[in-house]
């Protein structure tokens, strides 16, 4: 599961601790571990006490394999072209379009998995809007859509009759 959280570069380790805490700890409860690069707020005296203190290990990218496993680059490419599908010509909106991204991102089904992040950790894919319209009534079905849905069937039909009739002379 991820979450995209608009911070500035000026946040210091204790302004990152009440972010992630609003946005994660309330979601998620306290996390066993945190992977993270090596920039200065995540090294700090403050931040590894508060998270010795809760029990969570703290795991650090190196200068060599910044990358880890490699997820947080692929989640990273894909919220940028999230993003670039979202914002404005002005790009000055994408912290507002951050939640449309996470919830995009988080209903998509994964590669890995089969499986979006949402059905891996509730069970099962949270309803779109579409998914809760009403299905349009029969009497206001166009007549020539149902003329060409009837025109495929009978041809189907037609078909699956040629592919019986080949199946049985081929038999003989």
């Amino acid at each position: 599961m991820a979450h995209f959280v608009a911070c500035h570069k000026t946040d210091d380790a204790s302004n990152v601790a009440d972010l992630y805490f609003r946005e994660i700890v309330r979601l998620h409860g306290v996390p066993k571990t945190i992977v993270s690069d090596r920039d200065s707020k995540f090294l700090s005296y403050f931040w590894n006490t508060l998270w010795r203190k809760l029990g969570t290990k703290l795991l650090f990218s190196t200068s060599h394999h910044p990358q880890n496993d490699g997820q947080t680059e692929v989640t990273n490419r894909t919220l940028g072209t999230l993003l670039r599908g979202l914002v404005n010509k002005t790009q000055k909106d994408w912290d507002l379009k951050l939640a449309h991204a996470e919830f995009a991102y988080n209903r998509s089904t994964t590669y890995a998995t089969n499986h979006s992040p949402f059905e891996v950790v509730y069970g099962v894919n949270p309803y779109l809007p579409l998914d809760l319209m009403a299905m349009p009534k029969e009497e206001l079905v166009h007549p020539d859509a149902e003329a060409k849905l009837n025109s495929m069937m009978k041809l189907h039909e037609q078909v699956r009759e040629r592919i019986k009739a080949v199946n049985e002379a081929y038999k003989q």
